[in-house]
């Protein structure tokens, strides 16, 4: 039986729903590439995803401080909602990072929502709701994590893989290109990156069996500059790392589903890849299996891969490698550090990929171990057909893809830390294009949870930590000049730390779980921290105990 493929349509405008004057200021205008080198100099606004190139989400602005953060209040709410039904039978999450540009934010959601907001009071300028097809394939929730600015338009990518630039003022489509294909399980969460005249975004769905792939567009016209695989073909170098025969390296996963880092003086972008296809079972994918759970160092002009190094070389756990390369400088070296699933930092030599050092950051490992030097030895995985593996972390990893945050004047990152385990049962299966191609069932460990955030220095040491109350941490942190530490709980407690000793100062009830971004920004010298509140999703498998928590969808701003 043939079955023939029947368009949809044209998709009805949604702004066309609201008597709102859908118009903003035209504040990005002047964003680009010069704007972006200085970002943090800026520090009123936050302009690019991280809040500057280097991944480190500090803050120079310091109104709110250690001493004041006490009295911080409510300045306004924006109730994102969530109307009808939403794409894939996933649920969503609030999981996005504002921006903020000159007292306008922007702002994604779930299932192709972007809102433009005045910064200051909360009110809706404009909306935009990309036409997301209700039976997409989605892995791990309905989700985006933030959008792009530059050159009067507005950057997002939607759940059905296609990329649209917007109109900054009035939220109208100027150009839409496709990513990747939706019918082959491939999607797109990740906030694109502009970099010089072109931006950077990376593809998911490595839980379906695709081939990850990273990205670069035209910034004005949307032409594709150069696309870059993370696994290579036959012939191609880190190939004699996949089976000589066969198809498992198309197939491979390694999707590059988080924002990168940028380098201008070394030209070079870091991005995070994702586990192998299928996760759990290895006996189908022999070999290290490269590039996936790596970070991988491009030209950004040419997309040619300069250096990488592999995290978890042939994983076994479901071990991304897609959270934050943080950029830093530490006695006249340029630098990387990387809180990866597997429990372990890596601090790495930026300009060629050598490896610095390894140190553990979470309590309970018992998968493998990771010296010091790098020597990996794997112990726990599960290689028999039909046969419980308990392990720590569990597939959730020890730091889900939420961000650490770092202060370069106390040399501290503070790392959102998940102490979780799992049990996965190898379950072989063969592989169909858009159908999950995991290899086991898993089953995440509902009780005997432990979670905090932990301040770091760049060797490894552990100076500090506050602790959840039996519960992971599953949102980012934000750090600030004024010695104040943002984070997010599932519990719904949004908290300011002391960045020196990790005492709390301040907390709010949201009234739901935190699996998001925060930034700050000011308005009339008047500083504000923003952060999305919306619990769902991935989440749900992270923390089974709270899979029945209210979802929320608001977005909650703060200031003195």
């Amino acid at each position: 039986m043939t079955i023939e493929y029947v368009d949809a349509g044209k998709a009805f405008n949604h702004g066309n729903l609201s008597k709102l004057p859908h118009s903003a200021p035209d504040v990005t205008r002047g964003i680009n590439y010069e704007r972006i080198l200085e970002a943090r100099s800026e520090s009123h606004n936050w302009i690019t995803y991280y809040g500057d190139y280097d991944g480190k989400r500090h803050s120079l602005l310091d109104q709110v401080n250690a001493g004041n953060a006490k009295d911080l209040r409510v300045a306004w709410i924006f109730q994102a909602s969530a109307t009808g039904m939403i794409a894939s039978t996933s649920t969503y999450a609030f999981e996005a990072c504002p921006l903020v540009v000159d007292g306008i934010m922007f702002v994604t959601g779930w299932d192709g929502w972007l809102w433009a907001l005045d910064a200051k009071t909360g009110e809706q300028l404009w909306r935009y709701k990309h036409a997301v097809p209700i039976d997409v394939t989605l892995c791990c929730a309905n989700v985006n994590r933030g959008c792009a600015v530059a050159n009067g338009k507005v950057y997002m990518v939607t759940q059905n893989a296609q990329l649209v630039a917007l109109d900054a003022t009035n939220g109208q489509k100027v150009w839409q290109k496709t990513i990747g294909d939706v019918r082959a399980g491939e999607s797109a969460s990740i906030a694109p990156l502009v970099i010089k005249d072109f931006l950077i975004t990376g593809s998911a769905g490595g839980e379906y069996g695709v081939r990850g792939h990273i990205d670069a567009w035209d910034l004005e016209t949307g032409e594709q500059r150069w696309r870059t695989y993370t696994v290579p073909k036959p012939g191609e170098p880190g190939s004699e790392t996949w089976p000589d025969d066969g198809e498992a390296w198309q197939r491979g996963g390694g999707n590059h589903w988080v924002t990168g880092t940028y380098d201008p003086e070394l030209n070079l972008y870091y991005a995070g890849t994702g586990n192998p296809a299928p996760d759990f079972d290895g006996e189908v994918r022999p070999g290290d299996n490269l590039y996936t759970d790596s970070v991988v160092a491009l030209d950004v002009d040419t997309g040619e891969i300069k250096w990488h190094y592999q995290f978890t070389p042939h994983d076994l756990w479901d071990y991304d490698s897609t959270m934050e390369m943080t950029l830093f400088e530490r006695d006249g070296k340029k630098l990387l550090a990387h809180f990866d699933k597997n429990g372990y930092m890596f601090v790495l030599d930026r300009t060629n990929g050598e490896l610095q050092h390894v140190t553990p950051f979470v309590d309970r490992i018992d998968w493998g171990v990771i010296t010091r030097d790098g020597k990996f030895m794997p112990r726990k995985y599960p290689d028999k057909e039909g046969e419980p593996c308990h392990f720590f972390p569990g597939p959730a990893g020890a730091k889900e893809w939420t961000h650490a945050s770092y202060n370069p004047e106390h040399d501290l990152f503070y790392v959102p830390v998940a102490d979780v385990g799992a049990t996965a049962t190898r379950r072989r299966r063969e592989f169909k294009e858009g159908m999950p191609y995991w290899g086991a069932a898993v089953e995440v460990d509902i009780d005997n949870m432990a979670g905090s955030v932990s301040a770091f220095d760049s060797h490894g040491e552990e100076k500090w930590r506050y602790r959840l109350d039996g519960m992971p941490m599953a949102a980012s942190t934000m750090s600030t000049a004024g010695n104040v530490v943002f984070a997010g709980t599932p519990a719904g407690e949004f908290l300011a730390l002391h960045a020196e000793t990790g005492e709390k100062l301040w907390s709010f009830q949201c009234g739901s779980g935190h699996h998001s971004s925060p930034s700050t920004y000011t308005v009339d010298g008047k500083q504000y921290i923003a952060v999305p509140v919306g619990w769902g999703g991935w989440l749900e498998g992270i923390v089974p105990g709270l899979s029945g928590q209210g979802h929320g969808a608001a977005l909650i701003v703060f200031s003195l």
